[in-house]
């Protein structure tokens, strides 16, 4: 039997002491893509965040192990040494760090090893035609007066680039035209077929998911996990919501 790559066991967290996850249950195998969908206020990016350890949240019950290590307190830095990505809702901007450097400082720091500059330039160029980003983009302060749409590119960049164990997208498609999901979802559908990687994918839309395999979706209300299914699951929701698993 495959061990999972990540698994989430009766996790409870929140914010000063009150939970907003609670008894979360989740597993994903390795190559999986998940999708992870459910009204505002849910505890969606709460789980997103507590996954990759942002300090803001509190674990106060059980488990989250990944490809096989109890991880469940461990430093974000860590978790993505790992094999861990996850994209923002809303990337933050990053004065006097060019892009390019951001992604060599990451791939460095994932490997431990230097960069043999001439592939990786290849590599970069290959993955920004992949995107349609102008290669000018690459020397350009890290989200500083991006648009929307350009900040999201830039987080598949990254995703492509680092090729983790597992990707979790936060509502990456939030925002954008028509035109930048079909891009941004050409970007997600190239980590799967390259990489073989997991996805944990957030989303309110459906848009992004069009073009691409997913395994399992879920279904996050009032902090848990109230029903899981196959691909099927998000034509219903598409069609009547989520009132069927609000409490």
């Amino acid at each position: 039997m495959t061990q999972p790559l990540l698994q989430v066991t009766d996790l409870c967290a929140g914010i000063d002491g009150g939970n907003i996850l609670n008894h979360v249950n989740l597993t994903v195998g390795p190559g999986e893509t998940h999708v992870l969908m459910g009204p505002n206020g849910a505890g969606k990016s709460t789980l997103a965040g507590t996954l990759m350890g942002n300090p803001v949240y509190q674990v106060t019950g059980g488990a989250i192990t990944f490809d096989g290590a109890d991880i469940t307190g461990a430093a974000t830095a860590e978790r993505a040494r790992a094999g861990m990505f996850c994209s923002f809702q809303n990337p933050p901007e990053v004065p006097g760090l060019t892009l390019n450097e951001f992604i060599k400082n990451a791939i460095r720091a994932k490997t431990g090893k230097p960069i043999k500059i001439f592939k990786y330039a290849g590599e970069l160029k290959a993955t920004m035609d992949i995107l349609a980003m102008d290669e000018s983009y690459a020397e350009r302060e890290l989200n500083v007066g991006f648009s929307g749409g350009e900040k999201k590119k830039a987080e598949i960049l990254q995703m492509l680039m680092l090729a983790p164990k597992l990707a979790i997208l936060d509502e990456t498609d939030s925002g954008l035209d028509v035109d930048a999901v079909r891009t941004v979802s050409e970007g997600v559908r190239a980590y799967q077929n390259q990489s073989g990687g997991s996805l944990l994918i957030i989303t309110h839309s459906t848009r992004i998911l069009e073009s691409l395999h997913v395994d399992y979706t879920h279904i996050l209300a009032d902090g848990k996990i109230v029903k899981t299914g196959g691909p099927e699951l998000v034509d219903v929701i598409n069609e009547r919501g989520f009132v069927d698993f609000e409490g």
